[in-house]
């Protein structure tokens, strides 16, 4: 059994977003569902949307779905779909089953999911899981942690 392939992306400043997004960018390979865990204002938004730019979306389509749960974004350049999910406000799994969730995950398009603990048991088991931590210095690390194939 293959062990967990794990990347880290150190994020030293805003000024360094758009080079840790394309760094991102180049590692994410075949997988699609991508779970961000962090802090509250550790950043997860900012980076999703400086991802989506580097994935070809208009940055100012992008935005924070906190009040609709799933936005909906489509590249510009490759016209893939990518989903971005704030699951913040879901008190229970059964509000992200209700919304179709798991198709979602299913469809192959790209998932970008903040507070993914709220709907652990729902996630694929090919998730990969995207840890970012704000260092004392206000930098952040970001890890990306691919699971382990058989």
């Amino acid at each position: 059994m293959k062990e967990n392939r794990i990347i880290e992306i150190a994020i030293p400043n805003l000024e360094a977003l758009e080079d840790a997004a394309y760094k991102f960018m180049t590692e994410m390979g075949d997988q699609t569902v991508y779970a961000f865990y962090g802090e509250m204002g550790a950043g997860k938004t900012t980076f999703i949307n400086a991802l989506c730019k580097q994935l070809g979306v208009e940055s100012d389509v992008t935005n924070s779905p906190s009040f609709a749960i799933i936005n909906e974004y489509r590249s510009d350049t490759t016209a893939e779909l990518i989903y971005h999910f704030d699951c913040y406000r879901l008190e229970k799994e059964e509000e992200a089953v209700d919304l179709g969730a798991e198709d979602y995950f299913d469809s192959g398009a790209l998932c970008f999911i903040e507070w993914p603990e709220r709907i652990d048991g729902l996630l694929p088991d090919d998730t990969v899981r995207v840890d970012i931590t704000v260092n004392e210095d206000n930098s952040r690390t970001l890890k990306m942690t691919f699971p382990a194939t058989a």
